[in-house]
């Protein structure tokens, strides 16, 4: 059955709202945007928006949600079908994921975490619970998969999650700030743009010197993990 103009724009509502939501909560913070704002950015009334999320606190969290709690979800998913070796399987979850990331509207949620939430402890326990103890533990899976099938080498898997997520969402957090100061001359919004600094080669190089301290007998085959990864991959984060 076919629906009508009117019934697809109200389904499409919610996206709309998340959309318009992330954008103002970049771009001002989340403290200083008001419900109305987003509302009519969306192209609706306050009590529209309202009847979807009855806060803005509720905003954020199907905001963070929607674009990293559900593809931590789906990488959970891969994870439990993957048979290949354990470091083509973190190159994946790593290098893909990522660069789906930082090429999508999703970046600017790690800087809208980090400059928020000590003022929110509501919103910080519900990042911790959905994105960041559930990312843990996957990537923590497969360190310790690699490590039992004597792919990787010993390891502290706590600090080598962190060292393998803190520079990405580093990488995050500056497309945010320094990446976006890109004009110049003494009415410049913001202090000159830093080097430039180009993704994708970050990320791969990135992974690759971490997946070579990792390996415990270094070979072709594993070396090549990353590089083999493709450029681009269709993401739910990108949708």
């Amino acid at each position: 059955m076919l629906q009508s103009p009117r019934q697809r724009r109200k389904d499409a509502r919610p996206q709309e709202l998340l959309d318009a939501a992330l954008d103002l909560f970049v771009e001002k913070g989340f403290a200083a945007t008001r419900a109305e704002e987003v509302a009519a950015r969306a192209g609706v009334s306050k009590g529209t928006l309202y009847l979807y999320y009855p806060s803005k606190e509720e905003l954020l969290k199907a905001v963070i949600r929607q674009h990293l709690g559900s593809e931590i979800a789906a990488g959970a998913e891969d994870v439990a079908r993957h048979e290949g070796s354990a470091a083509q399987l973190l190159s994946e979850l790593i290098v893909q994921w990522w660069l789906a990331v930082v090429e999508s509207p999703a970046s600017g949620v790690f800087k809208l975490i980090i400059t928020e939430v000590r003022n929110f402890p509501e919103i910080a326990e519900f990042y911790v619970r959905e994105v960041v103890e559930p990312g843990q533990r996957l990537i923590g899976q497969v360190l310790r998969r690699g490590i039992a099938h004597g792919e990787f080498r010993e390891v502290d898997v706590d600090a080598t999650v962190f060292s393998l997520v803190l520079p990405m969402i580093m990488l995050c957090l500056h497309k945010h700030s320094l990446a976006a100061c890109t004009i110049t001359g003494p009415d410049a919004p913001c202090p000159p743009a830093a080097p430039p600094l180009e993704p994708e080669n970050f990320i791969r190089h990135h992974f690759d010197l971490v997946l070579r301290g990792l390996l415990a007998q270094p070979r072709a085959d594993h070396a090549d993990a990353a590089s083999a990864v493709p450029a681009t991959r269709t993401s739910r984060a990108q949708s």
